[in-house]
């Protein structure tokens, strides 16, 4: 299967989308933004209005540091759903968490602070797992710190 047809049906697949547009901070060096966020969140939002049926049950929480602080660099995206997570962790937590929940009413999902504790737990022990792992925690790849964490919860059941 060729890479544009693997990444075609991973995209058609994708329902749920976080999309964080905190970071759009100038670089020191090239002193120009980054604007992959709101690009992805962009390409998100016309397939859901654009899309075929598959497309349109596509679901997306959408955060910033402040609520309207968007409308200073992405105002199109007036009218959406936008939560502030002023660069707290547990409010990110809870923000995603509760969003899920309205998304699947039917799912029982922990409350935003059990999950936050659970964070913190994983975030004290990652230290450790990385040394066994003979690993150095900022130079952990994503699927690295993917594969940690699901030990961790594998270890750590609710």
């Amino acid at each position: 299967m060729p890479f544009d047809d693997q990444y075609r049906s991973l995209f058609y697949a994708i329902v749920f989308a976080v999309h964080d547009i905190s970071r759009t901070e100038l670089d020191p060096q090239l002193k120009l933004p980054r604007f992959n966020m709101p690009l992805e969140l962009g390409l998100f939002l016309g397939a859901k209005c654009y899309g075929g049926k598959r497309q349109k049950r596509k679901s997306c929480k959408i955060l910033d540091t402040d609520r309207y602080r968007f409308q200073k660099f992405c105002s199109d995206i007036a009218g959406q759903d936008i939560s502030a997570h002023g660069n707290k962790i547990e409010r990110v937590i809870r923000a995603v968490r509760d969003w899920l929940r309205s998304c699947r009413p039917a799912v029982s999902i922990p409350g935003g602070s059990k999950i936050t504790e659970r964070y913190y737990l994983f975030k004290g022990a990652l230290p450790l797992i990385c040394e066994a792992l003979h690993l150095k925690e900022e130079e952990l790849t994503f699927l690295d710190f993917q594969n940690t964490l699901f030990e961790w919860l594998k270890a750590n059941p609710w």
